[in-house]
């Protein structure tokens, strides 16, 4: 029987061969209770082209403080973030890596706010 972080790490591995095999740049996200993080990683996997979270501290006096990176609007702001260092970096199209989270919730408002800013995937 696997744990929960196990089958969500299975998950992961699954979607991040299938994104490999594409050779295309991914946007890869992680989500923990108090911050969600998101990078924008080149094609061959080797090199993080941009990164974004909650965990810097512009960031999180924009959100209003330590422990308000866990919820949606926090995610919103990170996802317009990210789309514009990924384009600063000359990335306009991705593949989407939810690293085995469910399309819901802070995940899913990271995605449509990055592609509000211009991010296609």
């Amino acid at each position: 029987m696997l744990t929960k972080k196990e089958q969500r790490a299975r998950r992961a591995g699954q979607t991040r061969v299938r994104i490999a095999k594409q050779g295309v740049v991914r946007l890869s996200v992680h989500r923990t209770n108090l911050h969600i993080y998101a990078s924008v990683i080149s094609g061959c996997g080797t090199k993080v082209l941009a990164s974004a979270s909650t965990a810097e501290a512009e960031i999180r006096s924009q959100i209003g403080g330590a422990g308000k990176g866990g919820n949606v609007a926090a995610a919103g702001i990170i996802g317009k973030r990210i789309a514009e260092r990924a384009k600063a970096a000359g990335v306009e199209q991705v593949a989407f890596d939810r690293s085995g989270f469910a399309y819901h919730g802070r995940v899913k408002a990271l995605a449509e706010a990055a592609r509000e800013a211009g991010l296609q995937f």
